[in-house]
Parts: C-alpha cells; sequence; structure tokens
C-alpha cells in the first residue's frame, strides 16, 4: 500500500493498511510532514514527489495506492501514472466537485474511459465517515470489497452465499 499525502488521514490509513498485512509506504514532497514520527504504522516514509516515486517504485497487481494529497499539482500527475499502471486499486480522496474537475484534467492528459473506470474517487464506502479513522475504516472496506468482489451492500440486505 502505497499513502501519498502526509495528512491526518493518511495516519488512519496507514494504520489501517498495516492490519490488514500490507507493507505500508506513505509519501510526500514536504520533508517537515513527511515523517517517521507523524506515520509510526508505516514501514516506509519517503519524501519525494508523489509521481516521480510512483514511476520508480516496485510495484505490482497487488498494490493498493491511495491518494489523499487534494492538491492536482500532486493528483494528476501521479493519477495519470497510476491509472495506467497494473495495480490493484487506485483510490483519491476529494469532494464529487474536486473528482469532476481531476477527471477532467486527465481526460485532458489522454487518459481513456477505461482507464478512468479504475479510479476509486471519492474513495472509500459511504458508511457516514467523519473522522479520520472512521474515514480509514471506510477505505479499508472499499479495498476488501474489490479484492473479493464485494458489493459493499449490508449482509442483511443480500441473499445467497456470503463469501463468492
Amino acid at each position: 500500500m502505497i499513502v501519498f499525502g502526509a495528512i491526518d488521514f493518511a495516519a488512519a490509513v496507514a494504520r489501517v493498511g498495516s492490519f490488514l498485512g500490507y507493507y505500508v509506504t506513505v509519501c510526500d514532497a514536504r520533508p517537515t510532514f513527511a515523517t517517521k514520527r507523524r506515520f509510526p504504522d508505516a514501514d516506509e516514509v519517503v519524501v519525494a514527489w508523489p509521481h516521480k516515486y510512483l514511476a520508480k517504485a516496485r510495484t505490482d497487481t497487488r498494490t493498493v495506492v491511495c491518494v489523499l494529497t487534494h492538491d492536482p499539482k500532486f493528483d494528476v500527475p501521479l493519477l495519470e501514472i497510476a491509472l495506467r499502471m497494473p495495480l490493484a486499486y487506485v483510490g483519491a480522496m476529494g469532494a464529487r466537485r474536486t473528482h469532476d474537475d481531476r477527471v477532467a484534467q486527465l481526460r485532458e492528459r489522454g487518459l481513456t474511459e477505461e482507464e478512468l473506470a479504475r479510479l476509486h474517487s471519492p474513495i472509500g464506502l459511504d458508511i457516514g465517515a467523519r473522522t479520520p479513522e472512521e474515514t480509514a475504516v471506510s477505505i479499508a472496506a472499499e479495498l476488501i470489497g474489490a479484492r473479493w468482489g464485494g458489493s459493499g451492500s449490508q449482509l442483511r440486505a443480500t441473499s445467497g452465499p456470503i463469501h463468492h
């Protein structure tokens, strides 16, 4: 799991990512914020421009990318690279308007509808999350659902086998 953006939400996502068994890297271009002290649950904290780091990072089809930077100068170049890589999951935090703006910029950069369809944005499931920790649970639930093909629905509202 690579978490981009050294914010409070990233600390919670790193914690839940570690709990789920991921090797967690937090990356941010700002050395003041990207510190091991702020992200004790991360296996690695990297100070680098996000898109430059991802372009050189060792990834595979199990790699999860969570973009929490909230800044188009980081988000757009990073997502342009991420959505063209064979990753398990690419999610980005932000309001629906932010999402729409990002998608428009990514289209301008030549991303296809198929590539854009891989973007989980706004990131997470609608569980009413408010705090960084609740948001991290929302993201974790979406990751698990994406991995195993879950619907994100309440089990009591579904029928048939629980495990696909």
